[in-house]
């Protein structure tokens, strides 16, 4: 079990035993889900499995899987806290945990109020560990292309979800920030507002970004970038998932700045972003002068095809991630 001595101790014991007893692959697991009295769901080499009452991977869906407890699901929450969850609560009022690691842990539960704020989250009743994966090398390939001769372009990288668009982004970031034979070193500043590109464990980033990356970790996106500018005076901001009206102002600041925007986007395709509100309206006016448009089969990060501002192409094709 590759990496099971590690990872696996973040859950309860008897969820543990379970999961050291799978023969799986530590760089083919992806997300362990866990809810109350429901089957316990792995994602692992991009399908989903529940685990049998025999300790066996199963089908999803099928009768006799093995379900969760109240008290495993607590337990492990605690051991994922370290057992003093209460310096975690600024990570749990934004609906996660990031553990040693760099692994992302998402809650539910009963959302506490206060003053029409969210306070935190108590009772949790499932949570869902995302495992951090970082794939060196995989933006080689891309990299060219996101240039015009010497010019770092705007770029957004769209995909559906678990397409691969931030391992994508994770990857071009080190590249830029250490600098290729043919690319010179530059400052990186990263906003990672939910702990996906650095997969920080206590501000440290557990993923190589890079020698010249400085890296603001669990802050809003549009704070975070207008932060970075002010203070860091970085030649490239890179931000994952842009959507809100707040992001896409700060990413017209940005690039208003000099400063070369990478950006990811949820999308199955360009028709599709260029339908959203603001965003379509920034891909629409040029602002990006690169789309790379990551495909939805079975290998996530395979890129399908690259257009620059203008829509036309620029390379068509795969690059496996």
């Amino acid at each position: 079990m590759g990496g099971g001595e590690k990872w696996s101790r973040m859950f309860a014991r008897s969820v543990r035993d379970v999961l050291e007893g799978l023969s799986l692959e530590f760089e083919q697991l992806q997300e362990i889900r866990m809810r109350v009295d429901a089957p316990l769901f792995l994602w692992y080499g991009n399908r989903e499995y529940g685990v049998t009452k025999g300790g066996q991977l199963g089908q999803a869906g099928r009768e006799g899987l093995r379900r969760i407890s109240e008290r495993e699901l607590r337990e492990t929450v605690e051991c994922m806290g370290n057992y003093s969850l209460y310096a975690f609560e600024d990570e749990i009022r934004q609906g996660f945990l990031t553990v040693r690691g760099g692994h992302r842990v998402g809650l539910a539960g009963k959302a506490v109020m206060e003053n029409g704020n969210l306070k935190t989250l108590k009772y949790i009743s499932a949570l869902n560990v995302r495992f951090a994966h970082q794939i060196k090398g995989c933006g080689e390939k891309v990299l060219p292309f996101l240039f015009e001769e010497e010019r770092l372009c705007h770029s957004l990288l769209i995909s559906p979800p678990r397409g691969g668009k931030t391992t994508l982004l994770r990857d071009l970031v080190r590249l830029l920030s250490d600098g290729t034979e043919t690319v010179p070193g530059r400052n990186v500043g990263v906003v990672d507002e939910r702990g996906e590109i650095g997969a920080c464990y206590q501000g440290i980033p557990q993923n190589d970004l890079g020698a010249r990356t400085d890296v603001l970790d669990c802050c809003p996106k549009a704070l975070g970038m207008m932060m970075l500018i002010r203070s860091m005076a970085p030649q490239v901001v890179a931000v994952d998932e842009i959507g809100s009206r707040e992001d896409l102002e700060a990413v017209e600041y940005a690039a208003g700045c000099g400063c070369a925007v990478l950006a990811t986007a949820h999308g199955g395709s360009l028709e599709e972003i260029l339908g959203k509100p603001g965003l379509g309206a920034l891909v629409r006016g040029g602002l990006f002068g690169r789309l790379v448009l990551l495909g939805n089969g079975e290998q996530a990060g395979r890129v399908r095809e690259i257009r620059d501002g203008e829509g036309r192409l620029v390379w068509n094709g795969i690059f496996d991630g």
